[in-house]
């Protein structure tokens, strides 16, 4: 499929009024898609051969909601973020929060594609001189690696450079060193190619350090693969009904200091900010378990585990601040055989591993930002129950205006739960269709 060209704006108000239909219908006039475009994720578009041809023992195809989040505007390109998520909330909070970035937007700089493979070796007698042995040869251990990859290298990439830790001088494996060989993957996320190098070069780096191989495979804490993204919003955005800005920015900024002061509530904090990141992983294909695990354990790299988004007061606004590792690629993967997967990144415009993993951390900033602007305002329930009320009124049977009639009338109720739902869906059926209780609306 040609890649659409990037849209015009993703300011779209009222996109959530809209119905389905309608929606694409939006989309294809700002030219985000091609008329053909939305095969890819209609129902039943991962036919059952290609997803046999995947993973092992499929039975099946399991489908998510894909959505679209509006309103972003990444380094001065107005973007279209695709989501593939089942929480209610998280698509609309990352959109009201792009909303109140625009006057500025979203900044982001994103590190060199660089990823770690790790050479474990044990029963190393001396790992002193051991190690001086491997950092002697790293210019060689190299220039065998480059050998290896050398298509990889014509592009820009491939091994850069290597170097050597001492993890223990005795115990149950001996004295034990890791060698680490840090990889430019370019557009490719890299993990078979990380995996493939250390295997490949395991048993010449043992005979040098004077041991025995251990294991050999990639690192998921990438902190040499990292997004930063910055933005910054006034006081008038901040504000709502009810809600002085000056008062809300005050309240995100303490929140955000109670987040660092308390790994409890950074993890809290940091889960909102990968409810964005990960609705953008699953929906491009990424290996989100990966970006995931890297993200915590960088989270906790000072021995405390801290936020990876921090916000602080500035005269009349707020500014915020992400960091975190990202290891993403548009090469590779799933994106070979999935056709949901190749639609997100055309959708995004993000053809390169650098442009998604911006993406990725906007959007994560953003979930972020919104959830903390809650917090500080109605609450986190508000919001969030409002949705999961149209959630159960669907659950129950409703279809069309009866979703929102039974949705308004669980949050006006304050009991948003399945049985409610069941109850009041049942009620209002029996008044639409007198003499048939609980039927079916026509």
């Amino acid at each position: 499929m040609s890649s659409p060209p990037s849209p015009r704006s993703s300011r779209l108000t009222g996109f959530y009024r809209l119905g389905v239909a309608e929606r694409r219908r939006r989309l294809l006039e700002l030219g985000a898609l091609s008329a053909d475009g939305f095969a890819a994720i209609d129902p039943g578009a991962l036919p059952l051969d290609v997803a046999d041809g995947m993973i092992e023992n499929v039975v099946g195809t399991y489908a998510l909601p894909f959505a679209v989040a509006v309103n972003f505007c990444i380094d001065d390109v107005e973007t279209l973020i695709p989501m593939a998520v089942e929480e209610p909330s998280v698509v609309a909070a990352a959109s009201n929060a792009a909303r109140m970035t625009r006057p500025r937007g979203f900044r982001t700089v994103v590190s060199a594609p660089v990823m770690i493979g790790q050479i474990q070796i044990t029963h190393v007698a001396d790992v002193d001189a051991g190690a001086a042995r491997l950092c002697a040869a790293a210019e060689e251990v190299l220039a065998d690696a480059r050998r290896l990859v050398p298509r990889l290298a014509e592009r820009g990439g491939g091994p850069v450079s290597f170097d050597v830790r001492i993890l223990a001088r005795a115990g149950l494996d001996g004295g034990v060193i890791v060698a680490h060989i840090h990889v430019d993957c370019r557009d490719a996320m890299g993990a078979n190619l990380v995996n493939t190098l250390c295997e490949a070069l395991a048993d010449r780096v043992a005979k040098l350090a004077g041991g025995r191989p251990g294991l050999r495979i990639l690192s998921n804490l990438t902190d040499g693969r990292t997004v930063t993204v910055r933005c910054s919003i006034d006081d008038a955005q901040l504000a709502s009904e009810g809600a002085d800005g000056a008062d809300v920015r005050r309240a995100i900024a303490a929140a955000s200091r109670f987040a660092e002061l308390d790994p409890y509530r950074a993890c809290t904090h940091n889960k909102g900010i990968m409810n964005g990141v990960d609705a953008v992983l699953v929906a491009t294909g990424q290996d989100w378990r990966a970006v995931e695990a890297g993200a915590h354990a960088f989270a906790a790299r000072t021995g405390i585990y801290g936020p990876l988004a921090v916000w602080r007061e500035r005269a009349g606004g707020l500014d915020g601040e992400l960091l975190m590792p990202l290891a993403v690629g548009t090469v590779g993967g799933a994106l070979h055989v999935h056709p949901g997967a190749r639609l997100a990144l055309d959708l995004a415009g993000a053809h390169t591993a650098d442009r998604l993993a911006a993406l990725c951390g906007a959007a994560g900033i953003a979930t972020n930002l919104a959830a903390l602007r809650a917090l500080a305002t109605e609450g986190i329930q508000r919001g969030h129950m409002a949705l999961h009320a149209r959630g159960l009124a669907r659950a129950a049977g409703a279809t069309g205006d009866l979703v929102d009639r039974v949705a308004a009338e669980l949050s006006a109720l304050g009991d948003v739960k399945a049985d409610r739902a069941r109850e009041v869906f049942a009620r209002l059926c029996s008044v639409a269709l007198p003499g048939i209780p609980g039927g079916e609306p026509r």
